[in-house]
């Protein structure tokens, strides 16, 4: 049996998923305006918590958050309050005078500190677990030999780590960089507003 269609589905499936605005995005976006190697880091990180995310669904991940509504709940508000605490540090340094405001992102972000960011952001979002339990079960036969899961896994990394690099190396261009350097403080007062309003939302989401 070929499972190249079903396989093709979870590439366009995930190709829509990381492409609707969420943390992931705002996060990639903000950070490669401000710096493009820290924002392709923060894409690597991402796109490992996606893997991750993939595998655990393999292994039923989603049946046992469903089951387990506190586990579901605790992955939950630590993700908001991550968000909000984002959103608030990029608020907060708003305040700070135009000469200060090249580290409204923070202090120069080595490549580890910004895969970290990237992958506490995807990790932290309970959302992807139901998306990848809900895209194994409903597009993958439950008599799929394990290498079609290990082959989905791939492609969700694949997909993931090619579109988020992508968005921060168009985003950190020279010509935007310097549209950004114009317009930092409007720019970075709405990443800092979109990403506490999405910390709230998840926070009272139920």
């Amino acid at each position: 049996m070929s499972y190249v269609p079903q396989l093709l589905v979870v590439a366009g499936v995930m190709l829509l998923a990381c492409a609707s605005p969420g943390p992931d995005l705002i996060a990639v976006l903000s950070q490669a305006l401000a710096r493009r190697r820290a924002g392709l880091w923060l894409a690597a990180g991402i796109a490992v918590s996606h893997a991750l995310w993939a595998t655990l669904a393999v292994f039923g991940l989603g049946l046992i958050l469903s089951e387990l509504a506190w586990l579901y709940a605790a992955i939950r508000i630590v993700g908001a309050l991550y968000l909000l605490y984002l959103g608030a540090t990029m608020l907060l340094s708003l305040r700070r005078p135009p000469a200060e405001l090249a580290v409204a992102h923070g202090p120069e972000r080595g490549p580890r500190a910004a895969f970290q960011r990237g992958l506490t952001v995807g990790l932290t979002n309970p959302k992807a677990a139901a998306f990848f339990g809900s895209l194994f079960v409903t597009i993958l036969p439950s008599h799929a030999p394990g290498w079609v899961h290990g082959a989905t896994v791939a492609i969700v990394a694949l997909v993931s780590i090619t579109w988020f690099s992508s968005v921060a190396l168009l985003f950190s261009t020279g010509r935007v960089q310097r549209g950004y350097a114009r317009l930092r403080r409007p720019i970075d007062a709405l990443a800092g507003s979109l990403l506490i309003a999405l910390g709230a939302r998840l926070a009272l989401d139920r």
